[in-house]
């Protein structure tokens, strides 16, 4: 049996999960959790069966919340159940789960319309969390792999801790997100499997390899810096999310994958990852308690070899958003912030060796800089001073060394290029020294990256490998799809000449075929048309 033909329908997530679904309804009301079918309202959920259907029949499951209205469940116009009601349930909110057999013969190659109506006259209502349909050989197979993706957080979040070759004690890392969400189909294999091993490289140079408990309550691992320093890195379970939401969602990436078997690249669902320890990340690799492995590097902008526009370097200073200082002069509002000002203001220290952080709104990669001198005593200008980039402001990694440096003139701007670059968001003026006074001074510190990335010439985002438990490897690649939007909601005209509406909802992953693609965007389109 084709696995494409697997339906599922999640309402209790926003938007609505859908595979192998395109869903219409009347009168109805969409709660946080669930959809309210009302009396006399409908569900009418649009898949696709592949032309070999071969089934003697199909497996159909509704879950529910607490006592429910009487249903009438219709495929392709045949009756399936009429007026089907559970025994009443215990408490308002319990869940209850319908489970119908339906005939194979009632299932048509192509497009199929299952229609699940209210048949209260009382005004009862029918509260629906899930719907799954699936050929009676793989519904079993598709319960547990949809129990085990809903049975427990996919995000969850670690404080680490690192130890250097050779030293006695442990350190503070930066926290750890981890959130890998494989698979896009509720009947596939993967799903939101726990990893059991994890390595990565960020952008920086900085790799990582960790391996975890059995209850994923902590890991323990290497790590090398970009340097080429070793040390230990350790993790404990700070805090577990059943999903991404809110500010966290947005840092998830989201791709449409696919895998290559003898030679031809087919579907192989949605990818959602996140793993962040505050270097952007550059390549991962993990594997599941169930034996499956991945691996992928994502295309950067070095990867794909884009260059500067133009050669010129773009002043980013004005994404900065914090600027501290170890010291400056409150009294005579000659502070910090004057730094980032194109007035001839300036900022004064009372120290020989201060140091000043500038925290950006994102990770960037600065490659140059330039210091302004002030207005007055040359003996308060910097002389000596390294350049350093931080990912959580408490570890950093020196970026540019300058010495015996001397400035001419008063409001003299003199640029340095990077020795070393990296996605930071935080990056410290260290001043080791000045030219000879007790103070120290600067008119503005400018920051620039390389300039515009070229167009892409692919819009691939990521290549690599996937490898099951006794299959061969096989390519991996992957393209970047935005974020589930809120899905589409737009008026459609039903069969029966009611007016409906197509469900909120996230498409993207709605298809698992070439096929259902065709099939479900012209059933869509048409509806949107309506």
């Amino acid at each position: 049996m084709d696995p494409s033909f697997a339906v599922f329908a999640d309402f209790g997530s926003r938007p609505a999960a859908l595979t192998n679904a395109v869903v219409r309804h009347h009168r109805c009301a969409v709660a946080s959790t669930y959809v309210v079918v009302t009396a006399g309202g409908h569900l009418k959920v649009d898949f696709v069966v592949p032309d070999q259907l071969n089934t003697a029949e199909a497996v159909l499951r509704l879950e529910t919340l607490g006592t429910t209205a009487p249903m009438d469940v219709v495929l392709n116009g045949e009756t399936v159940a009429k007026e089907f009601r559970l025994p009443e349930a215990d408490t308002p909110d319990a869940p209850r789960e319908y489970v119908l057999n339906v005939p194979g013969t009632a299932l048509l190659p192509g497009v199929n319309v299952l229609q699940l109506r209210n048949a209260d006259g009382d005004g009862a209502v029918l509260r629906l969390r899930t719907l799954a349909l699936d050929p009676v050989e793989a519904a079993e197979r598709a319960r547990r792999a949809r129990a085990a993706r809903d049975g427990g957080p996919s995000v969850r979040t670690y404080a680490t801790e690192r130890r250097p070759l050779g030293a006695p004690v442990w350190q503070p890392g930066p926290t750890l997100t981890v959130h890998l969400d494989q698979g896009g189909t509720p009947a596939g294999p993967a799903g939101q499997e726990p990893p059991a091993r994890l390595a990565w490289r960020g952008t920086d140079g900085t790799e990582s390899s960790v391996a975890f408990r059995t209850d994923l309550s902590g890991f323990h691992g290497h790590v090398r810096g970009p340097e080429g320093s070793l040390g230990e890195v350790r993790g404990a379970l700070t805090g577990t999310r059943p999903r991404p939401e809110g500010p966290l969602a947005a840092r998830v990436r989201h791709f449409v994958t696919e895998e290559e078997h003898d030679g031809v690249w087919r579907p192989a669902g949605r990818l959602g990852l996140l793993l962040d320890d505050g270097a952007p990340l550059e390549r991962v690799t993990w594997s599941g308690r169930g034996g499956t492995a991945t691996s992928l590097s994502l295309v950067t902008d070095t990867t794909r070899g884009a260059g500067p526009a133009g050669g010129e370097r773009r002043d980013i200073t004005d994404r900065v958003r914090e600027v501290q200082a170890s010291d400056e002069f409150t009294a005579a509002g000659e502070v910090a912030p004057n730094l980032l000002r194109t007035a001839r203001t300036k900022w004064l220290a009372q120290e020989r060796d201060p140091e000043v952080t500038f925290t950006f709104d994102s990770p960037l990669t600065v490659t140059a800089y330039s210091l302004t001198s002030a207005n007055d005593f040359t003996e308060r200008d910097p002389a000596d001073w390294t350049l350093e980039g931080s990912h959580d402001g408490r570890t950093w990694m020196t970026l540019d060394i300058r010495q015996d440096q001397h400035f001419r003139r008063r409001f003299e701007t003199k640029e340095y290029v990077l020795a070393t670059t990296g996605a930071f968001s935080h990056y410290r003026l260290n001043i080791g020294d000045n030219c000879g006074d007790h103070l120290t001074q600067l008119s503005a510190v400018r920051f620039f990256d390389a300039g515009e990335a070229a167009p892409a010439s692919d819009t691939l985002a990521f290549i690599g490998y996937r490898q099951t438990p006794g299959a061969e490897p096989v390519g991996y690649r992957g393209t970047s799809v935005p974020a589930p939007a809120e899905g589409i909601a737009a008026t459609a005209g039903g069969d029966t000449g009611e007016e409906e509406e197509l469900l909120v909802g996230d498409f993207s992953g709605t298809a698992q075929s070439l096929q259902e693609a065709a099939q479900l965007l012209e059933r869509l389109t048409r509806y949107l048309r309506r």
